[in-house]
């Protein structure tokens, strides 16, 4: 895409999305998947297909639905036994929507049940529901997201783990068991 630099600098720390261009980008679980993979560096679509264990042509359509939606950008650009090696980055650390969509909810979690799926080890998975006051569900949100964005990251050749965190209302009536 011309009207982006060829090497813009390092992503930023969060970037909020609202158009309805980026949520239907959100609206796939491969590129899901592929902004978790792009989360810690750059990265080909060559690598990204093997790691994500799909195939090239698929990687480099959902890469070009992600940087038209500027969620990615590319790194750099180098010339490979003929041919161009595109680097291809998110453009931000953490991706956060302005409003929830159904559709790039779903996604979401369509995404992490795959990357579930595919731990070579022991996945953790928890649902429960609390009766909490606002300013206590406030309090537990808040607390959940500082230890998240607190946990330390060992050095690179460590695996990465995924983390995902929600916090939310249950529909339905007030009252009743749980």
């Amino acid at each position: 895409m011309r009207d982006q630099p060829p090497f813009p600098p390092p992503p930023d720390d969060i970037q909020e999305i609202g158009t309805p261009e980026q949520f239907a980008a959100l609206a796939h679980p491969l590129r899901q998947r592929l902004l978790f993979a792009l989360g810690h560096g750059p990265a080909t679509i060559s690598g990204l297909a093997v790691q994500l264990d799909t195939k090239k042509g698929n990687v480099a359509h959902h890469l070009k639905v992600l940087r038209k939606a500027g969620l990615v950008h590319i790194t750099e650009t180098r010339q490979v036994r003929g041919g161009t090696e595109q680097h291809y980055r998110r453009t931000a650390r953490r991706i956060v929507a302005a409003e929830s969509q159904d559709a790039s909810t779903a996604a979401m979690f369509a995404a992490v049940a795959q990357e579930l799926d595919h731990s070579p080890a022991e996945t953790h998975l928890t649902l429960r529901h609390l009766r909490l006051s606002p300013a206590k569900a406030q309090q537990l949100g808040e607390t959940l997201a500082r230890l998240v964005d607190e946990a330390e990251e060992d050095a690179g050749d460590q695996p990465v783990h995924g983390v995902l965190v929600t916090l939310y209302q249950q529909a339905g009536p007030t009252t009743g068991t749980a």
